[in-house]
């Protein structure tokens, strides 16, 4: 397998593990008023994820370094034509940082209030955009000859990224919910899975039909296959949220969205960025990639620190895998 190949693999691998770990921490963003009536549900909602926030954060940076690293016309096209949307997620996931830190710092619930809400923006948009930007990698943009986005903003605001952007939203508050019930106890836990066992339907309808245009635009069997997969595992999870199974609902979940990205990443090869104007104007993973050299040492870096980083993020995880109840959080 040559090594293009590998690293566009890998950075599919990033993108799914950022999506999977990143969704549910973006979903409880979004649902904090949602399920949070006073101050203590609230805290307890922001505590389910306190400790693992940031470090899901690190995925995107990596992935990020990745692709500029190893592809860097696909990073250089990416960053300059996704300009406006990248920026918004930016500054959306520093405020949403900002707030996690500030939301305490006075005994207001006005000042708690609007970090409150500063969180659910934080969220939201990045759930949206990060769906939108990939409908929109996938569909295809209008590259030139010189492979520089020849498009404007509104050309990305097309009704199939729209679905997709939709979709991530969607597919983010299920995951959420589920995550919010798997670590919670109480009236909590059990408002959680209501709620999650409510929103399923939805994100099946939502999902498929995105999945589904995916399919008939591209005919690609393998991203098929995998979409049929995905499309099974959110239908396994609307049984297991109904059961009130929420470990395997969160695996169903997880697997869902980790498939989805799989299939997106594997119709879209060989190519890394189609153009719409002509098929000879498109990014591939020949085209956009650095020197042999460079992914040879590229590779050996990521052989050696990867797992170091994955044994570190798992204990994480596996230290603070107890559930909370609210009647543990201070009035």
């Amino acid at each position: 397998m040559e090594l293009t190949t590998v690293w566009f693999a890998l950075i599919a691998i990033l993108w799914a593990g950022y999506f999977l770990l990143e969704g549910f921490d973006f979903g409880v963003g979004m649902l904090l008023p949602v399920l949070g009536r006073d101050n203590r549900e609230r805290r307890l909602l922001i505590n389910t994820i306190g400790p693992v926030w940031d470090g899901n954060e690190v995925w995107v940076i990596v992935a990020g370094g990745a692709t500029f690293a190893a592809f860097p016309e696909w990073y250089a096209t990416l960053f300059s034509g996704f300009y406006l949307p990248l920026l918004i997620i930016l500054v959306a996931l520093i405020i949403r940082g900002v707030a996690f830190e500030y939301r305490g710092k006075r005994d207001e619930d006005r000042w708690r209030r609007r970090w409150d809400w500063c969180i659910v923006a934080g969220s939201l948009l990045p759930a949206i955009l990060w769906g939108v930007a990939f409908g929109n990698i996938v569909r295809g943009v209008r590259l030139d000859a010189q492979h520089e986005y020849a498009g404007t903003f509104f050309d990305l605001l097309n009704p199939y990224a729209l679905v997709g952007g939709l979709t991530t939203f969607v597919l983010f508050v299920l995951h959420g919910a589920v995550f919010i019930a798997l670590k919670t106890d109480g009236e909590m836990r059990q408002r959680s899975g209501a709620l999650a066992a409510r929103i399923a339907p939805a994100a099946v309808v939502v999902a498929g039909a995105f999945l589904a245009w995916t399919a008939i635009a591209h005919h690609d069997g393998g991203g098929l296959a995998l979409f049929v997969a995905a499309a099974l595992a959110l239908a396994g999870a609307v049984v297991l949220t109904r059961l009130r199974r929420e470990g395997w609902a969160f695996l169903a979940t997880g697997a869902t969205i980790v498939l989805a990205v799989f299939g997106l990443f594997v119709t879209l090869f060989p190519d890394v960025m189609p153009s719409t104007i002509a098929d000879a104007n498109s990014l591939t993973v020949h085209n956009a990639s650095s020197t042999p050299y460079t992914l040879k040492v590229m590779t050996w870096v990521a052989v050696f620190f990867t797992p170091i980083v994955l044994l570190y993020q798992g204990w994480t995880y596996w230290v603070f895998r107890k559930r909370l109840s609210v009647e543990k959080i201070p009035a």
